[in-house]
């Protein structure tokens, strides 16, 4: 019967980004070619922006997701790929949360193959303006849900495992009044390379994905001179899509960057490379 080619495109609204996008899922002889099909992989803030785009990025690409998010209670959510995507209410900031989430994915899968990490919290501070609140709830979300996520998750992790932790330019550059924020993101890109180091006898691999400016819906609240400064500091000419830094953590995600760890992926035009 020779090699019998199933090209199956999938139309899928993404309402969360505001975006449409074709995927493409090839069969061949029965056997799901997408990246991570049979993959289960969780999501920490992997609803709306950049999070909803890489959970339905990798539903799409057959992944059974969990994705917290913390308004709204369990659902399950139609994706319209091969995949599916469940939803959780969960505080990454709180290890209770964090451990509810890990033992419910214990008892329904028995297994984490992919985890991102993408809760985070930018608020402008300046140095004077730099309060203990703000201090304690940007490193809270931004840095302790890293930490106790990872912690948790590879504990049901294998080999082949993947980490991909949701980082930011911010994390290299200096920008004024958001200091603390610009710490946790360097923080981040710092553990990625003690737990690539740490993890890989154990088969994990550990990334970064450091978008730039990207087009979310808490992007369209800024004024049109905000977006038309930042889109004139980045080479390319434009603010970042949610799907683009999807597609980047699909990469990192998946068996194409199987000999990749440690790494940081920047997704921003340019605008800290050049």
């Amino acid at each position: 019967m020779g090699i019998l080619l199933d090209i199956c495109f999938t139309y899928s609204a993404l309402l969360t980004v505001g975006i449409e996008d074709i995927s493409i899922s090839i069969i061949i002889e029965g056997v799901n070619m997408s990246k991570l099909a049979n993959k289960v992989a969780l999501v920490i803030g992997g609803v709306g922006g950049i999070g909803g785009a890489i959970s339905k990025r990798f539903a799409s690409e057959g992944a059974q997701v969990y994705s917290t998010s913390r308004k709204g209670g369990e659902r399950a959510s139609e994706t319209g790929g091969l995949g599916s995507i469940r939803i959780i209410q969960a505080d990454a900031s709180e290890k209770a949360d964090l451990h509810r989430v890990l033992e419910q994915i214990r008892s329904e899968q028995g297994r984490i193959d992919v985890l991102v990490v993408n809760a985070g919290l930018s608020e402008h501070a300046p140095l004077k303006e730099i309060s203990d609140d703000h201090f304690d709830r940007t490193f809270g979300l931004n840095v302790r849900s890293l930490v106790f996520a990872a912690q948790g998750a590879i504990d049901l992790m294998s080999s082949g495992g993947t980490i991909v932790l949701i980082g930011s330019i911010a994390g290299d550059i200096g920008t004024k009044g958001y200091g603390v924020y610009g710490a946790t993101k360097a923080a981040v890109r710092s553990f990625a390379r003690t737990w690539a180091s740490e993890l890989a006898p154990r088969g994990i691999r550990v990334n970064v994905v450091s978008p730039g400016p990207t087009d979310t819906a808490m992007m369209a609240s800024a004024s049109q001179e905000v977006r038309d400064a930042l889109s004139s500091m980045i080479p390319l000419g434009r603010m970042g899509r949610p799907e683009e830094v999807a597609a980047a953590a699909l990469f990192l995600a998946s068996d194409e960057s199987s000999f990749t760890t440690g790494a940081e992926l920047a997704v921003d035009g340019g605008m800290a490379q050049v």
